[in-house]
């Protein structure tokens, strides 16, 4: 399959900041299939590359000691053609820059921030490194969403931000979705969360990953020392279910969900 093709704006890296990274290898090595490479510690930290056949498709790294309170995360990063210009749309619209554009020797340039409803989200702008090169197959990840507390405040934010040219997927008092992007071209998609986040948990973004077997999956990853937070059930979108792997970093699992008929499954 050709590399994603990432528009500026759109999701093109996702990250895991964990207690444990041999923990954290092991347990998506085997849920996954994934290989893993860890650069230099003088130049890149430590910083460890998650491949699937041989791709690029995430990040791990260690959380340092000041941020023992915070949980393991999954980051979703956003890519930008200028990392500087970005935080400062940032301030100007609401948000807050967390960690300020950095150098990445070779590869580009990240930050952090907080976007005007208080989720984090990082940037990417690219040099060497582009971003994920596998995306929407099994192993790989397949969607980014933003669970928002203040809904038309994120829609408007990404808007301004990053540009983005957003449709409204559905707009009822039960489910309100606008996404980056139309119909199988969407790239992220920004939830009205008001409803259910209870009060302790910030809006936040969350990381899919593609399957072949939802329910297989969840399965193998409680084997491995996971715990199944919404188990795997059927929706318009694949059969989806929300896990959290051994440290506490929550991801959600799709599986297409499959026709009668279908081509047999490949392992």
């Amino acid at each position: 399959m050709p590399t994603p093709d990432i528009t500026p704006g759109a999701p093109c890296w996702i990250d895991l900041m964990t207690s444990d990274t041999e923990k954290a290898q092991s347990f998506y090595g085997e849920l996954f299939g994934w290989t893993f490479e860890a650069g230099d510690e003088e130049k890149y930290g430590g910083y460890i590359t998650a491949s699937k056949n041989g791709k690029s498709v995430a990040g791990i790294m260690q959380k340092m000691a000041e941020q023992a309170g915070f949980p393991d995360v999954w980051s979703t990063y956003l890519r930008a053609d200028d990392a500087a210009a970005t935080a400062e749309a940032v301030k100007a619209h609401g948000g807050q820059v967390y960690m300020e554009p950095m150098d990445v020797p070779e590869q580009g340039k990240m930050a952090m921030f907080a976007d005007a409803t208080g989720a984090s989200i990082g940037v990417w702008q690219p040099r060497e490194m582009k971003g994920f090169e596998l995306a929407a197959e099994p192993g790989a990840p397949a969607w980014h969403e933003l669970h928002t507390k203040d809904y038309p405040a994120a829609v408007k934010f990404y808007q301004d931000v990053f540009g983005w040219d957003t449709d409204v997927m559905s707009d009822t008092p039960d489910f309100r979705y606008t996404t980056l992007g139309a119909g199988d071209a969407a790239k992220a998609g920004i939830m009205d969360a008001s409803g259910y986040l209870p009060a302790e948990v910030p809006s936040n973004w969350q990381v899919y990953f593609a399957v072949q077997d939802a329910d297989a999956t969840a399965a193998k990853a409680q084997e491995l020392g996971a715990t199944v937070i919404q188990a795997p059930e059927d929706t318009p979108f694949g059969r989806l279910a929300t896990l959290s792997d051994p440290t506490g970093a929550m991801f959600k699992i799709v599986a297409e969900t499959r026709q009668e008929g279908s081509a047999a499954e490949h392992a």
